[in-house]
């Protein structure tokens, strides 16, 4: 199936603005085929940490755009976005929605506390993997990318990593290494989708989507511009790189 990175600018802090920016981006996803478009993190706000004020209970519009943008155009989209469960803090919350209107969530685990965001948002504690159109996913959001532990214990059961972001230029060598590293210890692709543009907050992010292939292998990759990343990934090629390198069973 193909896999599409769609690598873009946000307007901080304004949802409806993205929306409507985004909508033909998505549409440019589905006309190349991609049954599977990723967005970023805080796709709809940037990282902005006035959670109080971007924050939004779960069916909110951030994701019911995602879930209207799926059924639209039949295909499976996902991004992050600040979702409240409960009272307190919300969370960074990955929203993968399909074309039939099924919703699955994943809250990121690690809070980036150089960057202040354990001050507004709360850590998740559980992982998880989609099965979709025979591909198993496992999402992550930008600051797991640096946690192997939790990538390893799902690497038996997963063809593709999506991993969404807003990791900044300061640190893009970080970025772009460790994609890789996660795709070539754990035998499976990594579709890894980061903003470009500056936020509000003054922090420049070079882009550097990429998708990367079960031997590290750079299929599709974006640089400092916004830009639709596709590719084909395939899980048995996962199947076949592992049954030849047999490194996972090898993990003590």
């Amino acid at each position: 199936m193909k896999i599409a990175a769609i690598q873009h600018d946000i307007v901080w802090e304004d949802k409806d603005a993205n929306f409507e920016r985004l909508a033909p981006m998505i549409h440019g996803a589905a006309a190349a085929g991609a049954r599977l478009a990723l967005l970023t993190e805080t796709f709809s706000t940037g990282f902005s940490m006035d959670t109080g004020r971007t924050g939004e209970p779960e069916g909110g519009p951030s994701s019911s755009f995602l879930v209207q943008q799926a059924k639209e155009h039949d295909l499976w989209v996902g991004g992050s976005c600040p979702e409240f469960v409960e009272d307190g803090l919300p969370f960074n919350t990955f929203v993968l929605a399909g074309p039939d209107g099924t919703v699955h969530r994943y809250r990121k685990i690690h809070p980036f506390t150089y960057g202040g965001e354990p001050t507004s948002f709360r850590a998740g504690s559980d992982l998880v993997t989609v099965e979709v159109e025979g591909l198993r996913v496992s999402l992550f959001v930008c600051y797991d990318l640096r946690f192997a532990d939790e990538w390893w214990q799902l690497a038996a059961d997963t063809d593709a990593y999506l991993v969404v972001a807003n990791w900044p230029e300061a640190r893009r060598t970080h970025w772009q290494s460790l994609t890789q590293a996660r795709a070539i210890e754990n035998q499976a692709y990594v579709v890894a989708c980061n903003r470009v543009g500056t936020g509000d907050d003054g922090i420049g992010h070079a882009g550097d989507s990429r998708i990367v292939d079960p031997l590290g292998e750079l299929l599709a990759t974006g640089s400092r511009t916004e830009a639709l990343l596709v590719a084909e990934v395939d899980p048995q090629h996962v199947g076949a790189v592992r049954d030849r390198f047999r490194f996972l069973q090898d993990r003590r």
